[in-house]
């Protein structure tokens, strides 16, 4: 699914329950669970700190302004749902149903706004804008904001209006807005506006980007606005009653779980692939600094030996085949997939051997064809075998290296104009182990090899995948 279809499902989850609640006689907005209540605030508030604290390590490594506002907003949103009223009540010295209602809600629409400065602010860095001390940044962000709200409220808590009517009791055929005074319908629709918003953004920005929670903050922050416009049709302070907003912001919560789960994945998998090429370039550069070395030398010396002695010739021959060998392996390990196009790796490789062996080389190759690391090691090796039997078994002068297309099929074409070959009776002789070998790792891509060859007309050497 895409990254658009998620935030759309999630939009119309939202919409197919708000639509419910207001237009279906069976379907009421709230329901009488104490126990269900509690369980449902304190999952949210437990999840909203998990993601917060997956973020705050994005926010750590890479310095976003972006993940330290989300980082930020989530945590505000945790901490309004663990018992901020609780706490603003305890300041009191008899609770009034003001300050202590109107702070945990100015609180979450403050959360509200950052997640959306968050959506905004896109990749720009943090680093310029705050030290570099992650804990310290975050932890006094959120001490201020909540300091901040807490103090502007207490400055006019005697004015604070009531933000329900003591009096309502809730019913299944109340009408919207029903007991709430118009501020607290006003907060609950700047929530909702705010994460509608960052829904669109979030979803943009995962079309742009390889990022699974991005992918997964659209569709959560969809269903968190229809959460709180929920709230605002059928405003809520009642802790021993459930409400569809309630279900909703569950819901949010748990998206952004997910996203939570896939980002940790896609982070340690990242983890282990850079480990392996680590270890990778570590084996590459081993072998060019032993084993290549050290051929090389064993071929410098060779040449002191009789002129023209078979002993020379053969020890000579093996040693280019092991650098052949040696330098294919140092170049398979020290680069990516991702680094270059096929077509160059291909080129580089054939160049290698045509300056080694000294014979005219040609090569076409379509630069669109792509193919994955597995296949890649195998095509590098029958090409550089191809080349390698052109030169030292047909004495080809010319070799033709072509990658193309045919139809749905790529093609990678070697041909010479060597003596040619039978090429039934070589491998009929047992001699044949390098053609056995090509059509083996052919058969493995999956594709066919085929091989053309007589005697004084060259050969041509075909893959097909």
């Amino acid at each position: 699914m895409t990254d658009r279809s998620l935030t759309a499902a999630g939009c119309a989850v939202g919409i197919a329950v708000t639509a419910l609640v207001l237009w279906s006689p069976i379907v009421s907005f709230g329901y009488r669970n104490p126990s269900l209540h509690l369980v449902l605030d304190t999952v949210d508030a437990c999840v909203a700190l998990l993601v917060a604290y997956l973020v705050y390590g994005r926010y750590s490594r890479a310095g976003r302004l972006q993940d330290l506002l989300l980082c930020v907003g989530l945590v505000l949103l945790a901490v309004a749902g663990l018992g901020l009223t609780a706490v603003a009540g305890a300041l009191l010295t008899e609770p009034t149903g003001r300050f202590e209602v109107w702070l945990p809600i100015g609180v979450r629409v403050l959360g509200g706004l950052l997640i959306v400065a968050a959506a905004l602010v896109r990749d720009r860095s943090a680093r310029q804008l705050v030290p570099h001390r992650p804990a310290t940044t975050v932890f006094g962000a959120v001490a201020f904001a909540v300091v901040l709200c807490a103090l502007a409220l207490w400055s006019v808590r005697l004015e604070l209006p009531l933000a329900l009517d003591p009096a309502y009791i809730p019913t299944s055929t109340d009408p919207p807005f029903a007991g709430a005074h118009p501020l607290l319908i006003a907060g609950q629709g700047v929530a909702a506006a705010s994460f509608f918003i960052a829904s669109a953004s979030f979803t943009v920005q995962a079309t742009e980007r390889d990022d699974e929670l991005l992918r997964w903050l659209g569709p959560a922050c969809a269903l968190g606005g229809f959460a709180r416009l929920n709230y605002a049709l059928f405003p809520s302070l009642y802790t021993d009653w459930l409400y569809t907003g309630d279900f909703l912001r569950t819901g949010c919560y748990l998206l952004l779980l997910i996203g939570a789960m896939r980002e940790m994945k896609s982070y340690w998998t990242a983890q282990a692939r850079a480990a392996v090429l680590d270890d990778r370039r570590r084996l590459a550069r081993e072998l060019h600094d032993g084993v290549v070395q050290e051929l090389g030398y064993i071929r410098a010396e060779s040449h002191a030996l009789p002129t023209g002695s078979p002993n020379a010739l053969r020890i000579i021959a093996a040693c280019d085949r092991g650098l052949d060998e040696a330098r294919s392996a140092v170049n398979a390990l020290g680069r990516t997939v991702e680094e270059e196009p096929f077509g160059f790796t291909l080129h580089r490789a054939v160049r290698e051997l045509s300056e080694r062996y000294r014979v005219n080389l040609e090569v076409d190759v379509d630069d669109s064809i792509t193919a994955d690391s597995d296949q890649r090691h195998a095509l590098m090796r029958i090409a550089r075998e191809a080349v390698s039997n052109a030169v030292r078994h047909g004495k080809a002068e010319r070799i033709w290296v072509r990658l193309s297309r045919d139809g749905g099929a790529r093609r990678l074409t070697v041909e010479d104009d060597g003596t040619g070959f039978d090429v039934d009776a070589t491998i009929a002789a047992g001699s044949g182990y390098g053609l056995i070998s090509m059509r083996d790792r052919a058969q493995g891509l999956p594709g066919v090899l085929s091989m053309e060859s007589h005697r004084g007309k060259g050969s041509v050497v075909t893959v097909a995948w």
